[in-house]
């Protein structure tokens, strides 16, 4: 049978006759590794060095018995399956029921017959290959499924980023802003006491901020100049479109996402849009974009205006504070910065 080939056994009973007989049963059974232990105070050792595929253990021995060895591999649990079978000559319910209560699998009486202790070795044996072999294959398949997760993720954030890099394409072209909006989000979510899983997916969601901006004619969205007051009414559209694109949701990433496009343009004291949401009801995770936004945008050169300094940018957003922008937010902004946390865009003075 093959789960004999290169199996290790190991036999620990005080009586030397008893191993004598054990190890040439099994040494004319099949091709297998058996260590022999008389003294029960050299089991680890032999545990240690052999690590055993079976271990065929006396109960009742002197200095350190089987109940003991039993309590002791169980409470070290180092084997998935580790199958134990017991030698005992007291056949009573009390020892068979506090074996196996231990991890024991099973019996063999003494004195021996040789036929039954080769079945009750096999059977150990073959459960045990087979059980490793099924270990070894769900091991194989969790790595295909966290190799195969991981490219899911990849695709999944890779989307993400195309899918907000199709709104911004026609205002920045080189996509920094909706990257750099989404880095300082995440910053400022861990600042604000946001766990790091939550903070993780504001950072990747904040970039989506202007998805709805996919909506918005060309006309309006690449004008130079000044909006009129009915071209702004269409551009504040873009808040609604981007929760529309976004609606239905199914991941917590996109539902962030959803709720980052629209209430990003909430102001503290209500008179933001679309809703007119004000203080604690615009969500935290609106509240932390919109610091990020503008930030962002000040720093940024556009065709419509210059990079403005940071330092500059930063007193602009600390001025703002309980206005348009949540004071809590404001303040862990300010500490980050000056902590140097962020670092202005390059673009802030190279292209000032």
């Amino acid at each position: 049978m093959s789960a004999w080939i290169n199996a290790s056994i190991l036999i620990v009973d005080d009586e030397p006759a008893n191993v004598q007989l054990l190890e040439r049963i099994l040494k004319q059974a099949g091709d297998q590794t058996c260590r022999s232990v008389s003294d029960p105070r050299l089991f680890w050792e032999a545990f240690t060095e052999t690590r055993p595929d079976l271990i065929l253990l006396d109960l009742h021995m002197p200095h350190l018995d089987g109940f003991q060895i039993l309590s002791g591999l169980t409470s070290s649990a180092q084997d998935a399956y580790l199958p134990v079978l017991v030698l005992t000559a007291d056949v009573t319910a009390d020892t068979r029921h506090k074996a196996l209560g231990l991890g024991a699998m099973d019996f063999v009486s003494k004195p021996f017959d040789a036929l039954e202790v080769l079945q009750r070795v096999r059977n150990l044996l073959h459960t045990r290959h087979l059980t490793l072999r099924l270990s070894a294959q769900n091991e194989a398949l969790e790595g295909r499924v966290r190799e195969r997760t991981s490219e899911l993720e990849a695709a999944n954030l890779e989307t993400v980023e195309r899918l907000a890099l199709a709104a911004e394409y026609r205002d920045d072209e080189t996509g920094e802003h909706i990257r750099s909006v989404g880095r300082i989000a995440r910053v400022l979510a861990l600042e604000v006491g946001v766990p790091p899983a939550e903070a993780e997916i504001i950072g990747i969601a904040a970039p989506l901020h202007d998805i709805g901006k996919i909506g918005l004619p060309d006309s309006i969205l690449g004008k130079p100049g000044r909006l009129t007051e009915e071209e702004i009414i269409v551009m504040r559209q873009h808040a609604r479109l981007g929760a529309e694109i976004l609606a239905r949701a199914r991941t917590p990433l996109l539902e962030t996402a959803r709720t980052i496009a629209l209430t990003h343009h909430e102001r503290w004291d209500g008179s933001g849009y679309p809703s007119g949401l004000a203080g604690g009801q615009i969500p935290l995770a609106g509240r932390i974009a919109a610091v990020a936004d503008v930030f962002d945008a000040l720093t940024r050169k556009r065709r419509y205006k210059p990079a403005w300094p940071s330092d500059v940018a930063l007193a602009e957003i600390v001025d703002a504070a309980g206005h348009q922008f949540d004071p809590m937010v404001v303040r862990a902004f300010e500490r980050i910065t000056l902590r140097g946390e962020l670092v202005a865009s390059e673009h802030a003075h190279a292209h000032a």
